[in-house]
C-alpha cells in the first residue's frame, strides 16, 4: 500500500512584527499555512500568542532566535546577537529561557521547534535543540527521518538577489506535485512588511498574496495530498 502525502505549511516569524501577524493570521484562514513558528523576544509575540490561544487550527512552535546575519557588498554581517552559537552553555541557557517565555505566552509547550536562520542545522546549537526536542517529543526542523523539510518556496538568493520566481504561485504548485510519499514541511514567510527592519520585505507580501488562496485548497486535495499541521503529526508512545 502507497503510503499517503502530508504537507505542513509553517509560516516562520510569528510574533515579529504586528504586520507579520496579520499575514499569517491571513494565510492560515483565508490560505494553506496550517502552522507558525512563533519568535518571543518580541512585543508583537503577545498578540501572536492571544490568537494562538484561541485558535486551534493553527499549530504554533518556537522559532529559536539567537542572531541573525545579513549579506551586504560582498560579505555577510551580524545585524544583532543575542547568544554566540558555538557558546553550547550560552545556547542551552537561552533555549531554555525562550522555552519559559514560550509556555508563559501560549499557556502550552510549542508543537514543535526550528530557530532563525536554520542556526540549528550546526553544532553545538543542533545537539541542544534536539536534547529539547526530545525532551518534549515534538520535532525539530530536517532533523529525523519522520518530517522532511523544503525552504525551497523562498524569493531572494543565497547572497539577498532577488528570486521571484521562488514565491510564484507555479514554483509552489511544482513543489506540491512532486512530494515524497510521508510528511513534509514546507517553510515560508509571510506577512505586511510594514515596520519591518528586514532584508525580507517585499517578499513576504507576494508569499502571502500566493498562499492566502481558497483555490490552493482545492488544488491540493485534488493531488492526492493532505494538508496538516504539526499538531496532527503522530507521536511516539509515551510522548507528550
Amino acid at each position: 500500500m502507497t503510503a499517503g502525502r502530508y504537507l505542513i505549511v509553517n509560516a516562520d516569524d510569528f510574533g515579529l512584527t504586528s504586520g507579520i501577524n496579520r499575514g499569517i493570521i491571513e494565510a492560515h484562514e483565508h490560505g494553506i499555512v496550517t502552522s507558525a513558528s512563533l519568535m518571543v523576544r518580541y512585543p508583537a509575540a503577545e498578540e501572536a500568542a492571544v490568537y494562538a490561544q484561541t485558535h486551534a487550527t493553527l499549530s504554533v512552535g518556537l522559532h529559536f532566535d539567537t542572531g541573525e546575519w545579513r549579506y551586504s557588498d560582498g560579505e555577510w554581517y551580524s545585524a544583532y546577537q543575542v547568544v554566540r552559537n558555538d557558546d553550547a552553555t550560552a545556547v542551552k541557557a537561552e533555549l531554555e529561557r525562550q522555552l519559559e517565555a514560550f509556555s508563559l505566552l501560549v499557556g502550552r509547550d510549542p508543537t514543535h521547534l526550528d530557530s532563525h536562520q536554520h542556526v540549528h542545522q550546526s553544532e553545538p546549537t543542533r545537539t541542544v535543540m534536539l536534547e529539547a526536542a526530545e525532551r518534549l517529543g515534538v520535532p525539530l526542523r530536517g532533523c529525523g527521518d519522520a518530517i522532511s523539510y523544503s525552504g525551497n518556496f523562498y524569493g531572494q538568493t543565497g547572497e539577498g538577489a532577488p528570486f521571484p520566481k521562488g514565491i510564484s504561485e507555479d514554483r509552489l504548485r511544482q513543489m506540491i506535485n512532486s512530494l515524497a510519499p510521508g510528511w513534509t514541511e514546507f517553510g515560508c514567510h509571510v506577512g505586511y512588511a510594514e515596520n519591518l527592519d528586514s532584508v525580507y520585505g517585499a517578499e513576504r507580501e507576494e508569499e502571502l498574496r500566493v498562499l492566502r488562496n481558497e483555490e490552493l485548497r482545492a488544488f491540493i486535495a485534488q493531488s492526492g495530498v493532505h494538508l496538516r499541521s504539526f499538531g496532527d503529526v503522530p507521536r511516539a508512545p509515551g510522548k507528550k
